[in-house]
C-alpha cells in the first residue's frame, strides 16, 4: 500500500513530558520525510520545514486529436516544484495556496492563543493540512487524571470536488485518541468551504469564534458519559451498531468490534471510568486511531478525513443515546 503521508513537520521535544510534543501520529513508517521542529516555530517557517512551500500553478488543458490540440474547457492545477498534476478544474474554481493557512495561523500564534503542532502533505500533495494546539482550553475528568486537549485542524485539498475543512478536534492525552469535536456533520464546531468563491480569512475567523464557543458541548458530553454505566447487553449492541458484522451470524461481533471490546480493558487510560460509556466510546476511538488500518499514516488519514472520522462521530452520538436511556 502506498504511503498516505508524503511530507510532515511536527513540534517535538524529546525531553518534554507535555503531550503536545509526543503525539503518535508522528511515528510513521521509515522512509517518510518527517521533520521534528521547535514548538515555537512560526507557521511560515514550519511550512518550509514540512516541504509545503510550493505553489499551485494553473494552465489550460488540451487533448490532441489527429495532431491538433483542442481545448478541454478545463484548467490543470500542478505543483510548482515538480510539475505534478493535482487536479483538473473549471474556470470558476478558486485554488487556495498552502501559504494561506500559514498566514491564517500566524495571527493566532502571535497573540498566543494557539501553537503550531503539525503540518503535512497527504496523497502526494492532494491534501495538505495544519494542526495547532489551542492553548489554555483543555479540560479533565476524574479529578484531573484524564485530560482532553483541543486542537484546530485546517485541511486544504488540492482536488476537484473536495472542500476546505476547518474544525476543532480533541485529543485524550492518556492514549492520544482523537475526537472530531462534533455531535454530527452539521454541527457548529467546524467550517467547510467550497472553491466556488475566494477564501476570506476574516469571515472564517468570525465563524470559528462561534464554533469555539460550542466546544463546551463536547465537554458536557464527555462529563455525562463519564458518569453513566453500561450494561453487558447494551455494550454488545453498541459495538454491533458501530462496527456492523458482515457474517451470517449477526450476533457475533465483527473483527473491529472484537478489537474495541478487547481495548475496553487494555487501552491506555482503561482505569479511568471503568464500566462507563466514556470508556466504551474511547475503546472505539482507540480502535479507529490505533488498531484499524495497515499503516499508521493510513490510520491517521482515515481517522481525520476518511471513514474513521465519521465512525467516531456516530460512536459518540450512539454512546450518548445509550447513556441517556
Amino acid at each position: 500500500m502506498a504511503h498516505e503521508v508524503e511530507t510532515m513537520a511536527y513540534a517535538y521535544d524529546s525531553k518534554s513530558k507535555d503531550s503536545a510534543y509526543q503525539h503518535p501520529w508522528h511515528k510513521f513508517d521509515t522512509g517518510l520525510k518527517s521533520v521534528p521542529v521547535n514548538a515555537d516555530m512560526s507557521p511560515a517557517d514550519m511550512l518550509k520545514k514540512a516541504g509545503l512551500d510550493w505553489t499551485l500553478e494553473r494552465a489550460s488543458s488540451f487533448i490532441e486529436v489527429d495532431g491538433e490540440q483542442i481545448p478541454t474547457g478545463k484548467d490543470v492545477l500542478y505543483r510548482s516544484t515538480d510539475n505534478k498534476i493535482m487536479t483538473h478544474v473549471s474556470e470558476g474554481w478558486h485554488e487556495v495556496q498552502n501559504s494561506v493557512f500559514a498566514d491564517f495561523f500566524s495571527e493566532f500564534c502571535a497573540e498566543g492563543s494557539m501553537e503550531m503542532n503539525t503540518m503535512g502533505s497527504l496523497r502526494e500533495g492532494k491534501r495538505v493540512f495544519a494542526l495547532a494546539r489551542v492553548k489554555d482550553a483543555e479540560f479533565s475528568l476524574f479529578r484531573g487524571k484524564d485530560v482532553v486537549e483541543p486542537y484546530f485542524l485546517f485541511s486544504n485539498p488540492h482536488e476537484y470536488g473536495q472542500c476546505l475543512d476547518l474544525r476543532f478536534v480533541c485529543t485524550r492525552v492518556v492514549c492520544m485518541n482523537t475526537f472530531v469535536a462534533a455531535m454530527n456533520e452539521n454541527s457548529k464546531l467546524g467550517v467547510r468551504l467550497n472553491h466556488r468563491s475566494a477564501f476570506e480569512p476574516d469571515l472564517v475567523k468570525e465563524m470559528l469564534e462561534i464554533s469555539k464557543s460550542h466546544m463546551s458541548s463536547y465537554k458536557e458530553a464527555a462529563e455525562f458519559l463519564s458518569k453513566k454505566k453500561f450494561s453487558v447487553e447494551n455494550l454488545k449492541e453498541y459495538y454491533q451498531t458501530v462496527f456492523p458484522s458482515s457474517a451470517k451470524d449477526e450476533e457475533k461481533l465483527s473483527r473491529p468490534g472484537k478489537l474495541a471490546n478487547a481495548a475496553l480493558e487494555t487501552q491506555p487510560g482503561a482505569e479511568f471510568g471503568e464500566g462507563t460509556w466514556w470508556s466504551a466510546y474511547n475503546s472505539v476511538t482507540y480502535t479507529v486511531d490505533h488498531l484499524i488500518g495497515r499503516t499508521s499514516d493510513n490510520r491517521m488519514n482515515n481517522a481525520w478525513f476518511g471513514g474513521g472520522r465519521k465512525k467516531k462521530i456516530e460512536a459518540l452520538d450512539l454512546a450518548l443515546e445509550y447513556a441517556d436511556a
